[in-house]
């Protein structure tokens, strides 16, 4: 989709949300954000958007075929993306009866291709030595046993995120039972890497290795440069094909210097750190109300983009890491501004060229940590669909996949641009036999198709 403007955006997203949310064709988008909020994501702001998508996210692809039946096609569909989008998969298993679990688990794989699985220590060994991996160990809210949620996500080929290994923060993060000795706690933090290291190893592809270590002095006893020890020793016993992350901040408070200071530290005492994750979190349903009304103070384009600009100083790739859109109510019109603002961020956080992945972090409403907004999921608590599904449904599976029929030149190439990501190439040979094959396009290529 071309420059946008809001005539037209209107349009697209009452067509997305009629069914779902009962909104009339007759309203219109000022009924829902006001015209301050519109001035922000202006016209000229989503045009900008659409051309970065285009640039960033999409190649030109060339595919010269030495055995084709004339005037016939060749289909070209997108089957994967390079780009991540997920969910935390938290609620594994928690959702009170087998078909709610079953809508729950058929997120990942038809609309996310990555999950974020818990494994703070803190409910990970809450009893020590006794650390619970495995199926049947005691249940914790909202912290389900790792080894079950890592061989569902397996199964279906979703790329996962462990989080995290180490959190500073005593209310998430190591267990009651560590003693408050900084030179005894190091060994004991070395071994629970290590342990996590052998029992997963590339299994999990990305680890958060250190969660939030800006406030280091105010999150309780910890063994000295704890960060850095961190992931030295993660270096030390996971796969070098493990990806060593670092997750830290908020959108919300604007670039932190602080931040990008840390991870080119580690860079220089020779830490490897793949990606940086940072968060946005809307815990507060006046929040979103403020933000329809067009406040100035909140997430607008060039706030977001400031932060971006200040992460890519960092040289690593972006993670939208923990995403959290409360709605205003569990109204019509509430969950309408919920999904405006998820299409208007992630559209712009798809467009930034470091960004790597968008996780939406409670998908379920009520399903969030206590004191945590209700109405921040993208199904309701019967796991009926909001409209903020509808909204990451059209753009994850319609607008930014590639499928096209294309008819081949005199020669028998093809040419198209699509987005990156994995493709089924389908086209029938000289002799009308069906030919089938499957390419990773990444960048710009030519390809000889020579079966």
């Amino acid at each position: 989709m071309m420059g946008i403007n809001k005539t037209t955006f209107a349009v697209i997203t009452v067509t997305l949300f009629n069914v779902s949310a009962g909104f009339s064709q007759n309203q219109g988008m000022d009924t829902v954000m006001s015209q301050r909020y519109w001035e922000q994501w202006n016209p000229e702001v989503q045009t900008k958007i659409d051309k970065d998508i285009d640039l960033n996210r999409k190649i030109d692809v060339e595919i010269r075929f030495s055995s084709i039946k004339k005037n016939s096609d060749v289909q070209i569909e997108q089957i994967g993306y390079s780009f991540l989008f997920g969910g935390n998969l938290f609620l594994f298993g928690d959702l009170g009866s087998d078909e709610r679990n079953k809508k729950y688990e058929d997120l990942f794989g038809s609309l996310f291709n990555a999950a974020t699985v818990p494994f703070y220590w803190k409910t990970l060994e809450p009893e020590r030595g006794k650390p619970r991996y495995t199926k049947g160990s005691s249940y914790i809210y909202r912290r389900p046993a790792p080894d079950p949620v890592v061989a569902f996500c397996s199964s279906k080929n979703i790329n996962m995120n462990g989080h995290a290994i180490i959190y500073g923060l005593r209310l998430h993060g190591h267990p009651e039972w560590m003693p408050e000795n900084r030179k005894e706690m190091e060994e004991i933090f070395r071994n629970h890497i290590k342990d996590i290291a052998q029992r997963y190893g590339s299994r999990v592809q990305r680890w958060d290795v250190v969660n939030e270590c800006i406030d280091q002095a105010n999150r309780g006893i910890m063994p000295d440069d704890y960060t850095y020890k961190a992931y030295k020793w993660a270096m030390q016993y996971f796969p070098a094909t493990t990806q060593l992350n670092t997750n830290e901040c908020d959108i919300h408070w604007g670039p932190t210097r602080r931040y990008v200071e840390i991870v080119r530290d580690l860079s220089d005492r020779d830490i490897r750190v793949d990606n940086v994750g940072v968060q946005m979190h809307i815990f507060e349903s006046e929040e979103s109300r403020q933000i329809a009304a067009g406040d100035d103070k909140f997430l607008t384009p060039v706030q977001n983009y400031a932060v971006l600009n200040c992460l890519k100083e960092t040289e690593r790739p972006i993670h939208i890491s923990e995403v959290t859109i409360c709605a205003p109510d569990s109204t019509v019109r509430g969950s309408q501004i919920q999904a405006i603002i998820a299409r208007n961020l992630y559209r712009l956080w798809f467009s930034y060229p470091d960004v790597m992945g968008i996780t939406w972090w409670n998908v379920v409403d009520g399903g969030a940590a206590k004191g945590e907004p209700s109405f921040s999921g993208i199904f309701r608590k019967d796991m009926t669909l909001k409209p903020v599904y509808n909204v990451l449904d059209s753009l994850i599976n319609h607008e930014w996949k590639t499928k096209l029929r294309i008819e081949p030149d005199k020669d028998g190439n093809i040419k198209f641009r699509g987005f990156k990501g994995k493709y089924k190439i389908t086209w029938k040979d000289r002799q009308n036999r069906k030919q089938v094959c499957f390419l990773d396009l990444n960048e710009n290529k030519t390809i000889e198709m020579t079966k």
